[in-house]
């Protein structure tokens, strides 16, 4: 690939690597009457790239990921998606929120496969659509419970099919807020250890807003850290600890030292 291919010039005139999903660059938000939620915010996300957005509540994490996944508009800036302007959730993202949101009239296969029959996603034949349900059911260890209710699924059960929901959608880019914070301890464990998995075999990229220190050092491959009001990038990190990462505890505290001296300076 030549250089002129290798880079695209975005507004601003600042190049940014083919290989980014999503690129923001100077993103504002402010809610009517409420002042800035945030400012300033530039942001790039590479393919199969885990992106940890770490901070403390209220700085904004939330507000920002709803931008950047086209639920909300930017009041400064601009996101641009797969290298084109993005005004709305693109087809080929999908996100993960803290609660399931599991419709529990309907059994789990079909709640993975809701919503991929709809208007702005791609077209695909019947047998596809079962194809890539199944082998999102698959993916997060759900074979077998196809037929099971919401009612009848653990809280990690109906996770892991939140998760199913989201990759059978094939997305570029997962948004993920918190989709782990109402789970137990060991059950969180696995599902961080689930997300790491499938995301690298199913090559998406992933944003992962999270308050958790010690999620983020495990999951990401990347960490930004926001803070202040209005909420701003403060400082970033390249994880570059090998995984498991349970198995190197000095250079993850080492890490979780620098992240938690970074995030008292960044507080208001």
């Amino acid at each position: 690939m030549n250089a002129a291919l290798a880079e695209a010039v975005i507004a601003g005139g600042r190049p940014v690597a083919a290989e980014a999903v999503l690129d923001a660059r100077g993103l504002s938000f402010a809610h009517a009457g409420a002042g800035t939620v945030f400012d300033g915010i530039s942001l790039s996300i590479r393919r199969r790239e885990i992106v940890a957005l770490l901070g403390s509540s209220g700085c904004g994490k939330s507000t920002l990921l709803r931008v950047l996944a086209g639920l909300e508009t930017p009041a400064t800036g601009e996101v641009r998606f797969l290298g084109q302007p993005q005004a709305e959730p693109h087809p080929r993202s999908a996100l993960v929120f803290q609660q399931p949101s599991l419709l529990p009239w309907l059994k789990l296969a079909d709640n993975v496969g809701f919503g991929l029959d709809f208007a702005h996603q791609p077209r695909a034949g019947k047998a596809a659509l079962a194809a890539r349900v199944a082998a999102a059911i698959e993916a997060v260890g759900l074979a077998g419970r196809e037929g099971a209710y919401p009612a009848q699924l653990s809280g990690g059960m109906a996770q892991r099919a939140a998760l199913g929901r989201a990759l059978a959608r094939e997305p570029e880019l997962l948004f993920a807020d918190e989709p782990f914070s109402a789970l137990d301890a060991i059950t969180r464990a696995e599902m961080q250890a689930l997300l790491v998995d499938v995301v690298h075999r199913w090559h998406s990229a992933v944003l992962l807003v999270t308050h958790d220190i010690d999620e983020a050092i495990l999951v990401a491959d990347r960490i930004v850290l926001m803070g202040g009001r209005p909420g701003h990038l403060v400082q970033e990190w390249s994880v570059d600890i090998p995984r498991d990462r349970e198995d190197h505890p000095d250079a993850v505290a080492e890490l979780r030292l620098a992240i938690l001296a970074a995030l008292r300076h960044a507080s208001p």
